[in-house]
């Protein structure tokens, strides 16, 4: 510890010690969350515990900083160890599974079937990777395994609304890729999904701790239930930054977690991370939220419309939205700043429906309308219209980025998203778990999307993403729009 433990960590210490109580800690942004674990790794009796993390980035820092007697480990690593004894077998790992699974069963079709699928590979895809997530096994599939969601409730929550016959197709992949599993080949969501549905003895420590419990999903929920039957189980997050329901975190999980195992609720609610001025604007998402006695003033600038000149070297960019961080970047580039676009992987969906419009040679005008056609179709078939008209606005950026379809799809490919510079641009969705010293939040008036609904869970991971955004700035915070808001 470089400081004394502040009141709310030695209360945290304290109920660790006088108590067998589990702990849920709600740790707001840059609240020393990590440094709290290590104080509880030496205050505590010296026993084994295991330290599980969401991502491996985090498993090694916690690796780094807690005492050797603390065993840490990405969820996905502990899944992997328990499916492969459960099995007797040495896993092979392929992260293309699920796709040679989908052309396996293609090519078990009759031609004029084949040709009616073969289109389908994505969206299948998606179903088969999201039912992973969620828990969800085939209804009538593998009776002695824990069904976590029934198949109505499923494909009833995708984004995108399937059709009956991707379902089915779904299902027998699913099937397969089970199967599969069972003979020592797996994919990375089976570390998690296969253990913790089909069985597998999982190890036992007298402490178990978690990190970023927001964001963990139902099928985290249940290896930790496995993990803990006679454990004490400690856990951090902020459930302020849950923003990620979109990709499978339960809304409400730490809740669900403080119901499910028991745990005694408690904070850490002063930031070591932002300056005052930032805590302040802060307070409308988190009025706990505090600083410490030496925290400079800092500062958060209205800086207007988007001009590269306000952008200093060495500053990040962070907004809700992806086009106008393609916008922004486009911009710095052609004017010969350097720019780092953060989060690129999207770029290669959006590109794939760029090139289904049509012939190269296309002009931009072309393109626009068969944006368009595209909308009108895409909206037919999703419960997240804003979802769409996101994509529709990335579409559009890359349209006018070349004088026809060809040069736009190169500019994109070969320019936009491996650009490299001092100016960092990304997501609020990327940005979490980052921190800089100077921070534009990019169309503020973004958020809450015009596409939520005041007292829904995705209006609440709106105003989370918000907070995420601007509670990632060390020193500045600077407001700043690429275009006015359109009311």
């Amino acid at each position: 510890m470089k400081h004394p433990p502040t009141e709310e960590q030695q209360a945290i210490v304290d109920a660790a010690l006088s108590s067998k109580d589990n702990l849920l800690i709600n740790a707001l942004a840059g609240a020393a969350k990590t440094t709290t674990l290590e104080l509880l790794c030496e205050k505590m009796p010296v026993q084994p515990i295991l330290s599980i993390a969401f991502n491996k980035r985090i498993a090694e820092e916690m690796a780094k900083k807690l005492p050797g007697h603390v065993k840490c480990s990405t969820i996905n690593a502990l899944g992997h160890r328990v499916w492969s004894e459960a099995t007797g077998r040495r896993l092979t790992l392929d992260a293309k599974k699920n796709s040679t699974v989908f052309r396996s069963v293609l090519d078990n079709m009759p031609r004029g079937v084949k040709s009616k699928y073969s289109d389908s590979f994505e969206e299948v895809m998606k179903i088969v990777r999201s039912a992973k997530v969620a828990g969800y096994i085939p209804d009538k599939a593998f009776p002695n395994a824990k069904h976590l969601i029934s198949g109505e409730d499923f494909f009833n929550s995708l984004e995108d609304i399937p059709e009956e016959e991707h379902c089915n197709l779904a299902d027998e992949i699913l099937v397969k890729s089970i199967n599969l599993a069972y003979n020592g080949m797996i994919d990375f969501d089976d570390q998690i999904y296969m253990p913790t549905l089909f069985g597998g003895s999982f190890p036992k420590f007298p402490i178990v701790m978690g990190d970023e419990t927001q964001d963990w999903s139902p099928l985290n929920h249940e290896m930790l239930s496995k993990l803990t039957t006679t454990s004490r189980f400690m856990g951090v997050g902020d459930p302020w930054q849950s923003i990620y329901a979109f990709r499978g975190a339960m809304t409400g999980g730490m809740a669900s977690l403080k119901e499910r195992f028991s745990c005694k609720e408690m904070t850490l609610s002063i930031s070591f991370r932002c300056p005052q001025s930032i805590i302040r604007r802060a307070h409308t998402r988190v009025p706990h939220m505090r600083w410490p006695t030496w925290a400079v003033e800092g500062a958060v600038n209205e800086r207007g419309e988007w001009d590269i000149d306000k952008i200093e070297d060495g500053a990040t960019v962070i907004c809700r939205n992806n086009a106008p961080l393609f916008k922004a970047t486009l911009d710095l580039l052609k004017n010969g700043r350097g720019a780092k676009l953060v989060g690129a992987e999207v770029g290669p969906g959006l590109i794939k429906i760029l090139k289904k419009m049509g012939p190269e040679s296309m002009t931009s005008a072309m393109v626009l309308d068969a944006i368009d056609k595209w909308e009108t179709e895409a909206l037919k078939k999703t419960r997240n219209p804003g979802a769409v008209a996101d994509k529709r606005e990335c579409l559009e950026v890359f349209a006018v980025a070349g004088p026809n379809l060809g040069a736009a799809i190169a500019y994109a490919e070969h320019v936009l998203f491996k650009s490299e510079g001092t100016i960092t641009l990304i997501s609020g969705h990327k940005s979490k778990g980052h921190e800089w010293d100077n921070v534009f939040h990019l169309d503020p008036w973004r958020i809450p999307s015009k596409w939520s609904t005041p007292g829904t869970e995705s209006y609440e991971q709106e105003l989370n993403v918000r907070y995420v955004i601007e509670t990632r700035a060390k020193q500045t915070l600077n407001l700043i729009s690429m275009e006015p808001s359109h009311g």
